[in-house]
């Protein structure tokens, strides 16, 4: 087995944990669990294990005479609503015997609990015990409670994902502001590069403290030593935290395995996360079609075509939606593995092959057609099934992946993508030729509202690729991450912040009134806002929200001027070519597979400790080799905050071209689509994560 599939496999043995104890219980499962178990066999691998049934973890639960096991599997410390949550199901239950799996590890729930000494039993974890068999109504009475990390869900065979930290985001400037309202005047900090650990607020601590813990018991199952590299303020704190973990010392004395792990923050590149460019079919699925419930990864999959239902206002609800998470046959495997990591045109041409393929192998009437490849074309081939139940099962996962293209490939919503890739591109080349005022005032002609009064059936967009208020955020964003590379002013830099501020307070104006205009709210306009509906939206409700947003962007061109190598992502017009969007990513890679190995300033080693502070003096004196993120055949990339399938294109393609033998896998919060930096960037609990407090 290649190291790769080893932790591929990781996250399956870990629920092979939990399937050990569902055999003739009924399971309650919070949403972060739910989607990591989604990819790792979903509920029908608990249902196999045993159990009688699967069911939301919430207060509005409960089971039978004829029910008494129950098992709970939750992501969050064993504290506050969590507890809360646990107490209302047993009581209002018969339960005899209960089992609660908690992701966070023992020695977390003491630091939630202030309580700093190690200690070799787990009282946290006994206590609860007690409380369970008291809820029970008898002492005698069997409870167990537990901790496993199964927080990981492995996507593909490149990417690893941790829903459960699907919403940690690096440090920005407004939580810079935040963290040192808190502290005395002389103790605080001049940037988001001096913040550690212990600066951070509680629940952030404990999020950082949970990663680093489940990436150790990673590292600890497969019996790898790792040496860990940060880029960025966050990335650097869960790197130290994982380097100084009580049991990683120990590991790496005796792992027979090495490793190589770069923490990225997302924040040093979100021009590559926002931007249209990347030509991947699964970032415009992910993009226009709908989340599954409580899921931030995979979406839903309208299986109607593989019916007889006629298509009504309420059909949509009839049949239960189809999912990317095609991991167990084969075909469909191999069929999203190339969906994601493939050029669109690429990814589209494997969806009919594989279509062709399933049909003619079930030798179905299938009418072949060479050239383009249409939605209708897909959806023809799909329906074909629908007259043999045999075929449809055994097909089912290729089906799925057919609609999911389908649908994607016609929505409505798709035309605004290669409007805003096109609007991006000529901001791309003004960058070079104007100062940033000048570039930020071609938005204002995109910042059109609606016609007709708010919440209108009757307002309307001229054109379906005409921006929307969803797609002027992310080409703030995507501006302002660029804002230093854009000419310097002419005037003075008080005069220049002055027509900045004016030009702001003008954007400012015409988005709120973008966005009260609208006929519904998009998830992200429901996010910034703080609303639901239209109905609940007052101007000064929405201006209140554009101006923190406004906050917020300004800060993100600096968040790279700490780097002393990588610091811009942008590559000026030379008069023969045109400005072009350099990846971050792409920029490390190349400084990690350069044949000269030297040693890039910006990729900071945090694994050596004292060790490396005395080699740090030494050097001063004598040549001394510091580790190189090269050093080891295998190589971890974990983006705090989110990667785009486009990115994992790239990865695959620079190390095929740059080193062939290396093996590389993603470690990653997030599979992102564009809105989902937004919403991110402007959410309120950066700094207080959901933990079950």
């Amino acid at each position: 087995m290649s190291m790769t599939k080893e932790f591929t496999h990781f996250p399956r043995k870990m629920w092979e944990k939990v399937l050990l104890k569902v055999k003739k219980a009924v399971v309650f499962m919070d949403d972060k669990c739910a989607e990591a178990l989604h990819w790792s066999g979903g509920a029908a691998a608990l249902l196999e294990a045993g159990a009688r049934n699967l069911k939301q973890f919430s207060s509005f639960e409960a089971c039978g005479v004829n029910e008494p096991k129950a098992v709970f599997v939750v992501s969050t410390l064993l504290k506050g609503r969590t507890v809360d949550i646990i107490k209302d199901i047993i009581t209002l239950s018969h339960f005899q015997y209960c089992v609660v799996f908690t992701t966070v590890a023992h020695s977390v729930h003491l630091l939630a609990n202030n309580v700093t000494t190690e200690m070799e039993s787990n009282p946290v974890f006994e206590q609860f015990e007690e409380k369970l068999c008291e809820w029970m109504g008898n002492m005698n009475y069997t409870a167990e409670v537990m901790h496993v990390p199964v927080v990981f869900a492995p996507v593909s065979q490149q990417l690893i994902l941790t829903p459960t930290f699907a919403h940690l985001f690096p440090l920005l400037l407004p939580d810079l502001e935040a963290i040192n309202a808190k502290r005395p005047e002389k103790k605080r900090f001049g940037s988001l590069n001096d913040i550690d650990i212990h600066s951070l607020p509680s629940d952030l601590q404990i999020a950082v403290k949970s990663l680093a813990s489940a990436l150790n018991s990673m590292f600890e199952t497969t019996g790898t030593r790792e040496e860990s590299f940060a880029v960025g303020p966050m990335s650097r704190i869960i790197a130290g935290e994982l380097a100084n973990h009580p049991q990683a010392k120990n590991r790496r004395k005796t792992a027979p395995n090495k490793a190589s792990i770069i923490f990225v923050d997302r924040t040093m590149d979100l021009t590559g996360a926002v931007g249209h460019h990347g030509d991947n079919l699964v970032e415009k699925i992910l993009t226009v079609l709908k989340l599954l419930p409580g899921h931030v990864t995979d979406v839903q999959v309208d299986m109607l075509e593989l019916t007889s239902l006629q298509r009504t206002p309420h059909s949509e609800n009839t049949v239960a939606p189809g999912c990317l998470a095609q991991i167990q046959p084969p075909a469909a495997k191999s069929l999203w593995e190339a969906m994601l990591t493939s050029k669109h045109k690429e990814g589209v041409m494997e969806v009919r092959r594989q279509l062709v393929e399933a049909a003619s192998k079930e030798k179905l009437p299938i009418k072949m057609s060479m050239g383009r490849v249409t939605p209708e074309q897909l959806c023809s081939y799909v329906q074909l099934f629908r007259s043999s139940w045999g075929a449809l099962e055994s097909h089912c996962g290729v089906l799925q992946l057919g609609l999911a293209t389908a649908q994607a490939l016609r929505h409505p919503s798709l035309p605004r993508w290669d409007a805003c890739l096109a609007f991006e591109r000529l901001l791309l080349q003004a960058l070079g030729d104007s100062d940033f005022p000048a570039v930020l005032r071609q938005l204002l002609p995109l910042m059109k509202p609606r016609e007709g009064e708010a919440g209108s059936p009757s307002g309307s967009r001229l054109g379906e690729d005409e921006c929307g208020p969803d797609e002027l955020i992310l080409l703030l964003v995507y501006l302002y991450s660029l804002a230093d590379e854009a000419q310097p002013a002419d005037q003075g830099t008080e005069e220049a912040e002055e027509e900045l501020e004016k030009l702001e307070r003008e954007l400012i104006g015409r988005l709120t009134l973008v966005i009260n205009r609208e006929r519904e709210l998009s998830p992200l306009l429901q996010k910034l806002t703080g609303c639901a509906s239209v109905e609940e939206l007052t101007t000064e409700r929405t201006h209140s929200a554009v101006e923190k947003m406004f906050e917020t962007l300004r800060g993100l061109s600096h968040a790279r001027d700490h780097l002393k190598q990588l610091h811009s992502v942008y590559t000026p017009s030379d008069g023969v070519h045109q400005a072009t969007y350099r990846p971050f990513l792409r920029q490390i890679l190349e400084e990690v597979f350069n044949p000269d190995r030297p040693e890039c300033p910006d990729i900071e080693h945090t694994s050596g400790g004292l060790t490396d502070l005395l080699k740090t003096g030494f050097s001063m004196f004598m040549k001394v080799s510091r580790p190189h993120p090269s050093d080891n055949p295998l190589l971890f990339l974990f983006l705090v905050g989110g990667v785009t399938p486009s990115e994992l294109r790239l990865i695959k393609e620079m190390v095929t071209t740059h080193k062939p033998g290396t093996q590389v896998l993603v470690l990653s919060t997030r599979l992102l689509r564009p809105t989902d930096i937004p919403e991110l960037l402007f959410s309120t609990q950066r700094l207080a994560p959901d933990i079950g407090v």
